[in-house]
């Protein structure tokens, strides 16, 4: 075992993630002071742990980002972090509702609307922020970006309303959801975290079998973004194997003859 995988050991990591310890090595506390200089640092965090961590960061080497990039013909920057974030985030560590002015497509704007935050997600391909809530009258699941709300005010809630409201939202993503076993071939285990990277975007366990000496993730995904999942399984290509969720061992095997089929007809031809 090589000293990379020593240090990246499934097992060590996991306790010193029980102990609450983070491991970070130097390119990555770099890039991060990098990051900080960014104007929008100063509206994504607060004061205090912008300046706690720019002083731990303060012996670190800059990134020379002009040596190693170089943008060419670049489109309209899109902020990636947004002012409604942070208000959003401690209604929701509160367990407040809200009264929520928002906009619609054809440019209605709904008013003093009764919701239910439950998570924030980021798209990485419309590189846009959405809020996913419960319409409280409605008990229907919504999902609106960040730019459509117009304002919002906390309301408090009794903590019993609070749970059954948020049971609900539970009830409801869970008919919306499913989840797939991968496995990670032995031989690509110390690619484990360019594996766990391109997972990234979805919610996952993982479990490793001393005896076997293999990974498996668990991902939990919504069902229309099983083709995505997918995307993903053919870029990676034998460093993993889909062991449990019937439809996308179905597609797989669907993606697999359609090549051979367009391989034996390149070599005929």
């Amino acid at each position: 075992m090589s000293l990379f995988e020593k240090i990246f050991n499934y097992q060590i990591l996991s306790r010193l993630h029980d102990n609450g310890t983070f491991m970070t090595t130097s390119h990555e506390r770099s890039w991060l002071k990098g990051m900080l200089e960014h104007e929008a640092a100063d509206e994504a965090l607060l004061p205090d742990t912008l300046d706690k961590l720019k002083r731990h960061l303060a012996e670190e080497a800059m990134p020379d980002w002009d040596r190693h990039l170089l943008m060419k013909a670049a489109g309209r920057e899109t902020q990636v972090y947004h002012p409604l974030i942070r208000p959003l985030r401690r209604a929701m560590l509160k367990g407040c509702l809200l009264q929520l002015d928002y906009g619609v497509k054809d440019g209605r704007c709904h008013e003093h609307v009764a919701a239910l935050p439950y998570k924030l997600e980021y798209s990485m391909v419309k590189r846009e922020w959405y809020l996913l809530w419960l319409h409280v009258r409605l008990r229907m699941m919504m999902s609106t970006r960040l730019s459509k709300i117009v304002a919002f005010r906390e309301t408090e809630c009794p903590q019993e309303q609070y749970a059954e409201l948020l049971a609900t939202v539970k009830k409801r993503l869970a008919g919306k959801q499913t989840s797939a076993v991968i496995r990670i071939v032995p031989e690509y285990n110390e690619e484990l975290s360019r594996i766990l990277y391109a997972f990234s975007p979805f919610e996952r366990d993982i479990d490793y079998d001393e005896e076997a000496g293999e990974y498996r993730i668990t991902l939990y995904f919504a069902k229309d973004e099983l083709e995505y999942v997918l995307s993903k399984l053919r870029f990676l290509g034998k460093r993993v194997q889909v062991i449990q969720n019937d439809r996308l061992i179905q597609r797989m095997r669907q993606t697999v003859e359609w090549v051979m089929e367009r391989y034996s007809e390149e070599r005929e031809s």
